[in-house]
């Protein structure tokens, strides 16, 4: 267990301790937009980009995981809209936002930092695809469903095009593609790009884990809302355990590839939801609770599940 304290202790010590400093220190919400800036557009994007230009190309190309992985984030999705929508009576879009809330994993700011301190480089693979193609379909989906629910007035061409526009020039995402380029090309940068790439890329999890800390703590908990009762079981059990189950079924993975997207199924609610809310209009409140709470009692859930990888107790194929 000494083991266990060890890895989550530094990883969960820079949420609280960026959440801490926020709420000594006086700075106005915006101060966080260049450190923002520097994560999302500079030092992930070096991370992914050094990561998966080093991996064999035959490992970069597995539809069946990308397919499984995503799919199952989707049915985690499907499910708490439609309790959203049909149980609880509320509108596409709050069902729409609750569907995110309970299968839209932090994946982005946590999940590199978590995995590959947990399972090594080799656990960087699985994180860039599950990242780039989770993120993508997110992308999609959210404007679309929004689309429906009325929160959008553009013309469904201009609407296909943003979306389109901001696949394709996600930074997370050009520079995974930017690594599968080198990795096919077997092209090395030279040394002092390379030494720069390794800078950014050392500072990707530290700044990420600290930014994610000071914006819980801009958003403070004023209530709970109701849909936490069944979107916090299935973002933080329900989702790793189909993930999991899915896999055990869908073939043989190499074990890392297995442990990584079940680590990155287990993590909170993130972010990007109450980003989602800003910008439709819709559950922002609510989204900001949900990211809190899940945030807090994933430090119980994900070094349970990190136990269960650590020791054995979870086999890579459950179904043999």
């Amino acid at each position: 267990m000494a083991e266990i304290t060890g890895l989550v202790l530094p990883f969960f010590g820079l949420i609280f301790l960026g959440y801490v400093t926020a709420r000594l220190v006086d700075h106005p919400g915006e101060a966080m937009g260049w450190l923002n800036t520097f994560i999302v557009y500079l030092a992930l994007p070096a991370l992914f980009f050094k990561l998966v230009s080093r991996t064999p190309v035959a490992e970069l190309t597995r539809a069946d995981f990308i397919l499984t992985s995503v799919g199952t984030t989707y049915v985690v999705f499907a499910l708490i809209f439609a309790i959203g929508l049909f149980l609880r009576r509320n509108t596409v879009a709050e069902a729409t936002m609750q569907g995110f809330a309970g299968a839209y994993g932090n994946i982005g700011y946590m999940g590199p930092g978590l995995a590959l301190l947990a399972l090594g480089e080799t656990a960087a693979v699985p994180v860039a695809l599950i990242f780039c193609f989770e993120n993508a379909a997110h992308f999609t989906v959210a404007p679309a469903m929004m689309a429906a629910a009325g929160g959008s007035k553009q013309k469904p061409v201009v609407l296909a095009l943003g979306i389109a526009r901001r696949i394709a020039f996600h930074p997370f995402i050009l520079s995974t593609f930017a690594g599968v380029a080198a990795a096919f090309l077997s092209f090395e940068p030279p040394l002092p790009l390379q030494r720069l790439i390794d800078y950014l890329a050392q500072a990707a999890a530290p700044c990420a884990l600290f930014a994610m800390g000071v914006t819980l703590a801009l958003r403070p908990l004023k209530r709970i809302p109701a849909e936490i009762g069944y979107i916090v079981p299935a973002k933080l059990v329900l989702h790793p355990v189909l993930i999991y189950l899915a896999l055990s079924l869908g073939g043989a993975y190499d074990p890392i590839w297995v442990q990584t997207a079940v680590l990155l199924a287990s993590l909170p609610t993130a972010t990007n939801v109450f980003v989602i809310g800003q910008q439709y209009g819709v559950w922002q409140e609510r989204a900001s609770a949900t990211i809190l709470i899940t945030t807090l009692l994933s430090v119980a859930t994900v070094t349970g599940l990190l136990y269960l990888i650590r020791s054995g107790a979870l086999p890579a194929d459950l179904f043999p």
